[in-house]
């Protein structure tokens, strides 16, 4: 473990992330060449079996059967689960007593009463690593424990405050077989654990409660207690209805949502079966969730989503700016899209007229018939691809009435249904009525309709009455960058667009060819096979399910403050039966119009009762850090309590000043300053239109340094934080000063701020926002 100072700053020795990944890379590896050897032994067994196919009596060929069935079903799972196979590790107490279970593990659930000595000090007695499926060494010995095993229950259930036997639960966040990183939860930070004669390492989060918690004096042991009392508060919450859990910078919202849903799938897995949705604001986000909550098991059941990746077959690469988005975010946009999916029918060459040849007459509609057809359709409130079929009967009826066939039957009903029933079929087996029906009622697609929007005379039609002028021109002008099929690049803010289009339009049914079993069965054959002919590779089933689930049973919503009121509704579509997890800081909204996503939200939630948490103590950034961010919380959001950052590291935030033709070079030096300076990230924050500059500026400064627009910094942190430009910041957007003060918060231990002219330094380069 790194040294701590008596303000409880953690300085990590050089390297330790970098052995801790090779660490669990070379348990990984080892992991790898015993499934490389299960594998094996799994072929031979098909091998033999297909060797005894040769011997030919019945008892031969059922035992062949049946050794093959399981061989074939141990291979698939071993190859279906070869991915991303290790994702946590729990290091244990020694326990109360020394059984074993059959995967090899200790059963014991609370420790020994001599686990932790009188001075602190306590050894590890037990490591294991989890997974997917169970593997257990030549010796059997667990080298990983199944994920659904009882002795991998504590990675999931033990909290802050009821830890159990652990003391450290590590997530392993790996790529195939590439260990990417690791991070850790210290469970219990005031023991100084040892593991194999050295002490227990800890990185991430759980190095800075290893601070807080080893410092001198109990007010910071009691401050330790109170962010494990909450956060076990908000883990252990019942599932019913809507936990919001509220909080500022660094109380570690994101990471106890995260653990709670894993908490709650495994309390009650048949409940959440239908899966648990988490929702993050962006892409980077989603990236860094992964590595706390891992996908659990082969059933699918975590699915982690960026808001620009809700809808299938979309995702966000584009960037509207503000009065774009503010168009677009808008609850108002619902009504726009509901007459641009209707009036999207008329765009294009719409036929004016229709012929057709019935009973050996010409029938015809003209255009004013025709219309007169359409509205009468469009009175029906089924999505405007679905109308299609009423389209053709209305159709068949205007038809009919204009053939005066109705009329020659008037004391003869079954003769009139009988002739009426004989109308249909000719007029629908007639190639010019099914080309007009395809031209004049077309299957429309969402890409499509919003593609529509860019022609600005169509959307100030559909928009008469909900947009202002200037509105509908700022709206158009984004789209033009879409062909007219909708294709192009995305913001994150049309994919909730294409899904309120999804629910509008919706999708025909398609009829599927017959297969060739269908052809077999309809002749009354049936195909006898055997379980070795049967051992074709399949679709994994956590992909299918994966497909096919559109609804959820948990949701999850980080960064929930972001949402514009058109995405509450996206997200809103996939849990209308679910329970709710909703985590946010009205202080860190980046939206323009809390009170209209506020109205959406309602409307998601719904009358469900709600538990609301309160996260109060600010652990990552130190005291430094956060009172500069302070006082830009004071002007955005005066009269907010923020959270209270509880350590310290000496370490006043750097400010610097550079000229404009000199400010990349100025950045790539404080950068290059950072690096040296801290361990671990940096990220340099910037205005959202200087992100190309940026990378440009750190070119080869290596992937510790990661450059952000200022609206993509939300939820994360970094070792160091270089903000750029703070009044620029601060100036793009109206709500900037929330967005600055959000750019202030990444850091956990140091903070740098390069300021320009328009920042008004002093003497000191201290920004003008940013003065007493």
């Amino acid at each position: 473990m790194g040294a701590h100072d008596t303000a409880g700053q953690v300085t990590e020795p050089e390297g330790v992330r970098e052995r801790e990944i090779r660490a669990e890379q070379q348990h990984l590896d080892r992991v790898y060449r015993r499934l490389t050897e299960k594998i094996h032994e799994a072929e031979f067994l098909m091998d033999d079996a297909a060797r005894r196919a040769q011997v030919g009596t019945p008892g031969a060929l059922a035992e062949r059967d049946a050794q093959v069935f399981r061989a074939g079903v141990h291979l698939n799972r071993l190859n279906s689960e070869y991915e991303d196979f290790v994702f946590g590790r729990i290091d244990l107490l020694d326990g109360k007593d020394a059984a074993r279970g059959p995967d090899g593990a200790y059963t014991s659930v609370e420790p020994a009463e001599d686990a932790v000595r009188a001075d602190g000090t306590a050894d590890i007695a037990e490591t294991l690593h989890i997974g997917r499926i169970g593997v257990l060494d030549a010796g059997y010995s667990p080298l990983v424990i199944d994920w659904r095993a009882p002795a991998a229950a504590p990675f999931y259930r033990a909290t802050p405050v009821a830890p159990g036997r652990v003391v450290r639960r590590r997530v392993i966040r790996s790529k195939g077989r590439r260990v990417l990183g690791v991070e850790d939860d210290l469970l219990r930070p005031g023991l100084r654990p040892r593991l194999g004669g050295t002490e227990l390492p800890v990185v991430g989060d759980g190095a800075l409660m290893a601070a807080l918690g080893r410092a001198r004096g109990h007010a910071m042991r009691d401050i330790v207690a109170s962010i494990q009392a909450e956060q076990d508060e908000v883990i252990r919450a019942p599932a019913a209805s809507v936990t919001e859990v509220g909080g500022g910078p660094g109380t570690g919202k994101t990471a106890v949502a995260l653990h709670r849903a894993a908490y709650l799938l495994y309390q009650d897995r048949r409940r959440y079966a239908g899966g648990i949705l988490v929702v993050s604001p962006t892409p980077l986000l989603v990236a860094y969730t992964e590595g706390v909550l891992p996908s659990l098991g082969e059933e699918g059941q975590v699915a982690i989503r960026a808001l620009g990746s809700l809808v299938e077959g979309a995702e966000a690469t584009a960037y509207d700016e503000q009065p774009v988005a503010r168009v677009k975010g808008s609850v108002r946009m619902a009504k726009v899209l509901r007459k641009a999916a209707r009036g999207a029918l008329e765009l294009g060459e719409v036929p004016q007229r229709l012929r057709v040849v019935a009973f050996g007459r010409s029938v015809r509609l003209e255009a004013g018939e025709l219309a007169r057809v359409r509205q009468q359709v469009l009175g029906g409130t089924a999505p405007v691809n679905l109308m299609r079929p009423r389209a053709r009967r209305l159709l068949l009826d205007a038809l009919w009435e204009k053939s005066g066939a109705a009329g020659r039957y008037p004391d003869d009903p079954e003769l009139a249904a009988e002739a009426r029933e004989g109308f249909d079929e000719d007029v629908s087996a007639e190639p010019e009525f099914r080309d007009f029906l395809t031209a004049w009622w077309p299957e429309l697609t969402p890409r499509r309709v919003l593609a529509a929007l860019a022609d600005e005379r169509a959307l100030a039609g559909w928009a008469r009455r909900v947009l202002r002028g200037e509105e509908v021109r700022t709206l158009a002008g984004s789209l033009r960058r879409l062909d007219a099929a909708g294709e192009g690049p995305l913001s994150v803010h049309d994919v909730a667009l294409l899904d309120e289009l999804q629910q509008l339009l919706g999708t025909p049914p398609r009829e599927k060819p017959p297969t060739e079993e269908d052809l077999l069965a309809e002749l009354g054959v049936a195909e006898v096979t055997t379980a070795a002919d049967r051992n074709a590779p399949r679709r994994a089933r956590a992909d299918r399910l994966a497909e096919e689930r559109t609804d959820y049973a948990h949701v999850i919503v980080d960064e929930a403050q972001d949402l514009t009121p058109m995405q509450w509704r996206m997200v809103g579509r996939r849990g209308r039966q679910a329970t709710w997890t909703v985590v946010g800081d009205p202080a860190q909204s980046s939206w323009t119009d809390p009170d209209e996503s506020a109205v959406a939200r309602d409307e998601v939630l719904g009358s469900r009762p709600r538990r609301r948490f309160e996260l109060t103590v600010n652990y990552r950034n130190p005291a430094e850090v956060a009172a500069l961010a302070d006082r830009v919380l004071a002007l955005a959001m005066p009269g907010v309590a923020p959270p209270e950052a509880v350590r310290s590291t000496g370490l006043e935030p750097r400010f610097t000043v550079a000229r404009e033709d000199r400010f990349g070079t100025a950045v790539r030096e404080e950068a290059h300053r950072l690096l040296a300076e801290v361990d671990g990230t940096v990220g340099v924050v910037v205005p959202m239109g200087r992100r190309a500059e940026a990378r440009g500026w750190l070119a080869g400064l290596g992937p510790r340094v990661v450059a952000l627009g200022s609206l993509e910094a939300k939820g994360l942190e970094y070792d160091a934080t270089l903000v750029v430009s703070p009044a620029e910041i601060a100036e793009e957007t109206p709500v900037g000063l929330r967005v600055l003060y959000v750019a202030l918060t990444r850091a956990t231990q140091r903070l740098t701020l390069v300021s320009g002219e328009r920042d008004l330094p002093d003497a000191q380069g201290v920004p003008d926002l940013l003065r007493d």
